[in-house]
């Protein structure tokens, strides 16, 4: 059964136009101060265990906001949420801004910073996740969300080229203010967008109820089970191809910041031609068997990134892996959206966004000093090879799925 709901605004093309451009500018700035802090750390310290630091500052704050974040979607107006965390982003980078033009530049402070921000990422996430059925007639959802990625991966290409070239010619300080700029660009325009707050059949119980009620939705779920443990094991395989790539390239192919501007810049051409592909597809009859091709090919181009024989094989193969994210995202995002019912949307998001986020500093805590170790190829070889079987188990699996509606189609 289709869970989702038409939206009955009739100007919601309009509405989604405008909010597609407030979070992809937000998404923007947020990239390249992300991109920037990243490389900062990486030429600074070439180490494994400052990449472990910042990827679980990145990810842990969310996760442990992210069961409070989902109750408050499906509580208050999730635009104001959206806007109140990109506010609460901003300002935290401001505040680093005017501490670096001080001269008060210690490490510490970007891993607190990554904290701040990655907080804010908990409350804002399960709201945007949550939001799109309120804006977008359940037929239309996979195709508005493939141009979502499309339009995402054209500013994710921009990004760390705009990125590289501040950070190289103009300092790390200038990509806060990038930053600065774009949130209040988005909340600006996300304050012209008309959505009400998420009626529920019930009235809220407490907290902790809430955050019962979301967990006891989920485990009691099939469809909801299986995408929780594939999410599970592939996030945790996943994390050394997307935190240690650019060790790999500054210890194996060279430190110059055009290198790691690179490595981010095809990702970003493969994602973008995935999104313009999604957008052409407009829907898919299985996204489960869908999904799980995408987690092969995941694994087959991280275990060839592992044995690549110069930068440019290196490249090719980070280019091909990138056109199966906005795939997978856009796919199992609908999915969720599909079966689930739309009062306890904002908490499975946040339910869903927890178990994947904290796979990655699990993960990050074996990989990360394990790279000052073994090499980083040798790594990305194994969990490339592990993810693959992830793809094809969770494809066998899914075939028993009950079947969900998309536009009429029945899952198949």
């Amino acid at each position: 059964m289709n869970r989702t709901k038409p939206s009955a605004d009739p100007n919601w093309k309009k509405q989604i136009a405008l909010f597609l451009i407030s979070q992809n500018v937000s998404l923007f700035g947020s990239s390249v101060v992300g991109y920037a802090l990243i490389w900062h750390i990486t030429l600074e310290t070439s180490s494994g265990t400052w990449m472990m630091l910042a990827t679980i500052c990145s990810t842990l704050p969310q996760v442990l906001i992210s069961l409070f974040g989902g109750v408050w979607a499906d509580r208050y107006n999730r635009k104001h949420l959206i806007m109140l965390a990109d506010g609460f982003i901003a300002l935290a980078t401001l505040l680093l801004a005017a501490a670096f033009l001080t001269g008060f530049q210690p490490m510490w402070l970007l891993l607190v910073i990554l904290a701040v921000r990655s907080a804010g990422a908990g409350v804002q996430a399960p709201a945007v996740g949550a939001i799109y059925p309120q804006l977008v007639p359940a037929e239309h959802l996979t195709r508005v969300q493939g141009v979502d990625q499309t339009l995402a991966s054209v500013l994710l290409l921009l990004s760390p080229a705009i990125g590289g070239a501040v950070l190289g010619t103009m300092g790390i300080v200038w990509t806060f203010f990038i930053d600065v700029g774009t949130a209040a660009v988005a909340i600006a325009i996300m304050g012209t967008i008309r959505v009400e707050r998420q009626k529920r059949r019930e009235e809220p119980l407490s907290m902790a109820a809430d955050i019962r009620q979301g967990l006891s939705y989920v485990f009691s779920h099939p469809q909801l089970q299986r995408i929780v443990i594939c999410y599970v094991f592939s996030f945790f395989l996943l994390t050394p191809a997307a935190v240690l790539s650019p060790l790999m390239v500054e210890r194996t192919f060279g430190s110059e910041v055009w290198r790691l501007t690179a490595n981010e810049i095809v990702w970003t051409v493969g994602s973008l031609i995935g999104g313009v592909f999604v957008s052409l597809r407009k829907t898919f009859r299985n996204k489960v068997r869908t999904a799980a091709i995408c987690l092969v090919g995941f694994g087959v181009c991280f275990a060839l990134l592992g044995v690549s024989w110069n930068f440019f094989a290196f490249l090719a193969f980070m280019c091909i892996s990138g056109f199966f994210m906005p795939v997978i995202s856009t796919t199992q995002t609908v999915y969720i959206q599909e079966i689930t019912e739309p009062e306890v949307l904002g908490r499975v998001f946040s339910i869903v966004q927890i178990i994947s986020a904290s796979a990655m500093p699990a993960a990050i805590l074996l990989f990360g000093p394990l790279a000052d170790v073994i090499s980083v190829e040798s790594i990305l070889l194994v969990t490339g090879a592990l993810l693959a079987l992830v793809g094809i188990v969770y494809g066998c699996t899914g075939r028993s799925a009950p079947h969900a509606n998309d536009a009429g189609s029945k899952e198949s």
